[in-house]
């Protein structure tokens, strides 16, 4: 009788140390299916469009990359936000006789739902070089699409002296 106890409190044991062990592969989390260098990618395709858009002197598609309530910073100008605003800045560049811009993208970081770019622009009037800058552009997925949350640029020429 003593080794019949024995037999079924070590099963029992057993049986219960067995089934209540987790099995580690279902609970492993999701891997995400995020790829940076799928996302630079996705990134520099996005800054196609813009250079596209400048191209043929449309304000409105270049609004259009940034979010609604992005914010916008350059050199010399107080912060802009908001895509109206945004419009009008890239609109004044435009009559102002920017034809082209060249942007580079230098390095992305990030997740999947936020990236950093740091990148370079060369900025256009017919073929003359009249600006190059470096920029940081914060990126975040709104609706399956990447816009344009920050831009902040600043120019790599030095200061023109006074009069």
């Amino acid at each position: 009788m003593k080794t019949l106890k024995t037999f079924l409190v070590t099963t029992l044991l057993s049986s219960t140390l067995f089934f209540s062990c987790k099995n580690a592969e279902s609970e492993a989390p999701a891997k995400s299916t995020f790829d940076l260098a799928t996302a630079k990618t996705e990134i520099e395709a996005a800054n196609k469009l813009t250079m596209d858009a400048f191209a043929k002197g449309d304000s409105v598609a270049i609004a259009n990359m940034y979010a609604d309530d992005a914010k916008l910073m350059f050199t010399g100008m107080p912060a802009v936000v908001g895509k109206a605003g945004i419009q009008s800045v890239f609109g004044g560049y435009i009559k102002g006789g920017v034809s082209k811009i060249e942007l580079k993208t230098n390095e992305v970081w990030g997740s999947e739902d936020l990236l950093a770019e740091e990148g370079a622009v060369t900025i256009y009037v017919g073929e003359q070089i009249v600006g190059q800058e470096k920029f940081i552009v914060l990126w975040k997925k709104i609706g399956g699409q990447w816009k344009i949350i920050r831009d902040i640029a600043n120019s790599d020429l030095a200061p023109q002296p006074a009069n």
